[in-house]
């Protein structure tokens, strides 16, 4: 059971130094309370707009509270809270001042929130604390000035690298869809006989060829028969029995059956084509024939024999000879053309992966070429400020009333210290005695039940003593301690000075 006489006997006891940590702490909490300087706040609100001409780029823009973001931590630079701090004057011992606790200083007393909601309007609240009503609305005013500032830097920048990375772009593939091109030029001309787009009329001319082959063959043999037929009713009969009132030769109706396809061909063909080339070598080679066989004819008409046997069968042989020579261009015509389409197969997988090629790089360009445009359009919003953009819905003003400090606060809070020291006190001081002092201590301690307990009898002049000694802490509580705190304030520190060095120190405030 806990003996209230004892330990109410003990706080008698401890009661003047109880009370003069209560009187000390209450004390400081009321000359900080009132001594503390007014502290004003100023604020300004901004607000993130959209973009007023928008384009594909929105897509892949960063988003409003992302901006806001990078912009809070571009302000809350060391450089930039330094230069606020130098260019306004904030401190009046700047000369003094470590960097680095301007810096702290300045951090401090800033204040920045944000908010931002889907539906929700973006929003950012820039403020700043200071004894100075006008020194906290000049430093958000300057704050405001330098968001605005690296809002457009930040977002002329951006538009600016873009357009210059797709110019880029759009260079480097040009160069290479010229140099792609020009493999391919190169490739065709290497190969400009066995290229697939002319394949079809290869073909045709093979076909064609054949069919004409096919046919000398048989005029050859024809001729050939002839021939024979002929010198063998001559040897038989003493006659050749044809009719030599015919007024054009065979290579003569040749030769114009040869120009009159030719006539035909550059109508469709121009003049390097393969067709027309071969067309003009058999009507060169007919025209040596018949320019042959009226040589002949005249030579053989002024021998003496058989003149008319003589005549056709030179007419004969000079058209096998015709005949054999066109043969021959064909074979070998035929030749070439089998070898370019043979080797089309090859050229036509090469060729199709210099084309795919080229189409890649040709639509890799065409985007780039589109995302260019977009990136000039975008430059040129945003250097006109009609892009994403940071606006001041209500500037920073000079404030009147105080925001702080809250003086109940600082006083209930010294009291309460005084409060918690006195208990700690009381409750220290039990603790480190370790005396006897009671019967139930005996008993815990020995283990023995005592039969009488005689307690310490004061003598009249230790009554005294102990008298003297109480009513003496009471003045020092009551008077000295209060005069020591004022002689303190006077003429070493003020209070509140004082108590906020010992916060500081604390790390409590």
């Amino acid at each position: 059971m806990i003996d209230l006489r004892f330990y109410w006997s003990l706080l008698m006891r401890r009661l003047p130094v109880m009370l003069a940590l209560l009187i000390i702490c209450s004390a400081f909490g009321v000359a900080w309370a009132i001594r503390a300087p007014s502290t004003y706040s100023a604020a300004a609100r901004l607000l993130v707009e959209g973009a007023q001409i928008t384009d594909n780029r929105e897509a892949a823009a960063t988003s409003d509270a992302e901006t806001l973001q990078v912009i809070e931590q571009q302000l809350l630079t060391r450089a930039n809270m330094i230069d606020v701090a130098n260019k306004l004057n904030v401190f009046p011992d700047s000369a003094t001042m470590d960097p680095d606790m301007k810096v702290a200083q300045m951090m401090s007393n800033t204040i920045i929130r944000r908010s931002a909601g889907r539906d929700q309007a973006t929003l950012m609240s820039v403020g700043y604390t200071s004894t100075n009503p006008r020194l906290a609305a000049a430093v958000v005013n300057e704050y405001t000035t330098l968001i605005l500032s690296a809002n457009t830097r930040n977002r002329v920048a951006l538009a600016e690298d873009r357009l210059s990375f797709y110019q880029q772009e759009v260079d480097r593939l040009s160069q290479d869809l010229d140099a792609q091109t020009g493999k391919i030029l190169d490739f065709k001309k290497s190969n400009a006989n066995a290229l697939p787009e002319n394949l079809r009329y290869r073909q045709d001319r093979q076909s064609l060829l054949q069919e004409r082959v096919s046919r000398l063959e048989s005029d050859l043999a024809a001729l050939q028969a002839q021939r024979a037929d002929m010198v063998r009713i001559f040897e038989q009969t003493g006659s050749i029995g044809i009719n030599n009132a015919t007024s054009q030769t065979p290579a003569q109706q040749q030769l114009a059956t040869l120009q009159a396809e030719l006539s035909a061909v550059l109508a469709v063909y121009s003049e390097n084509s393969p067709r027309v080339t071969s067309l003009r070598n058999r009507i060169a080679a007919t025209e040596r024939v018949v320019q042959a066989e009226g040589g002949g004819a005249e030579s053989e008409e002024s021998q003496t024999g058989n003149a008319l046997l003589d005549l056709n069968l030179a007419q004969i042989d000079s058209r096998v000879q015709a005949m054999t020579v066109e043969k021959a261009q064909a074979d070998q015509e035929l030749d070439e053309l089998a070898d370019s389409i043979n080797a089309t197969a090859a050229n036509s997988i090469a060729l199709s992966a210099l084309e795919r090629d080229q189409a890649n790089i040709q639509t890799r360009y065409d985007a780039a070429v589109a995302s260019l445009g977009q990136a000039r359009t975008a430059e040129r919003v945003e250097a006109s400020s009609r892009g994403q953009r940071i606006t001041v819905i209500e500037a920073a003003t000079v404030p009147t009333v105080p925001s702080g400090p809250n003086r109940k606060k600082l006083a209930v809070m010294g009291i309460g210290l005084g409060l918690a020291l006195a208990g700690g006190f009381f409750a220290l001081m039990e603790l480190l005695n370790t005396t006897v002092r009671r019967p139930a201590e005996l008993r815990s301690r020995f283990d023995i039940t005592p039969l009488a307990v005689i307690p310490y009898i004061e003598s009249r002049q230790e009554r005294r003593r102990r008298k003297s000694v109480g009513m003496a802490a009471i003045l020092a509580v009551l008077i000295i301690i209060p005069l020591g705190l004022w002689a303190l304030h006077i003429n070493y520190m003020p209070l509140d000075l004082l108590a906020q060095k010992i916060v500081s120190r604390l790390g409590l405030g």
